[in-house]
């Protein structure tokens, strides 16, 4: 539900992407998340309605993951910003 959330969102802003992915068809793997992490400053964690800023340095792959085990969905990425879990007020903001 969250990525269709997320669709219609990017669709309204006219945001294209560099790089789509489906999280269940070609889940993320721990190196992929590691490479994220890496290669932003900042991580911005939504869960539900609450939001956490990290920096690189303190991010674990433990903060990106959901209550199953597994990424939260959607993460966007945007300069030197991840964005990680879905909260559509974050998300606008973001885009920007």
């Amino acid at each position: 539900m969250s990525c269709k959330k997320t669709r219609a969102v990017l669709d309204e802003s006219s945001t294209s992407l560099a790089e789509e992915r489906n999280a269940s068809k070609s889940p993320l793997s721990d190196a992929d998340a590691k490479a994220l992490i890496a290669s932003v400053d900042t991580i911005l964690v939504a869960k539900g309605k609450a939001a956490r800023t990290l920096g690189r340095a303190e991010c674990t792959l433990d903060d990106l993951r959901g209550p199953t085990g597994g990424f939260r969905a959607p993460i966007v990425r945007k300069g030197k910003t991840l964005l990680v879990g879905f909260s559509e007020e974050l998300l606008r903001k973001f885009l920007k």
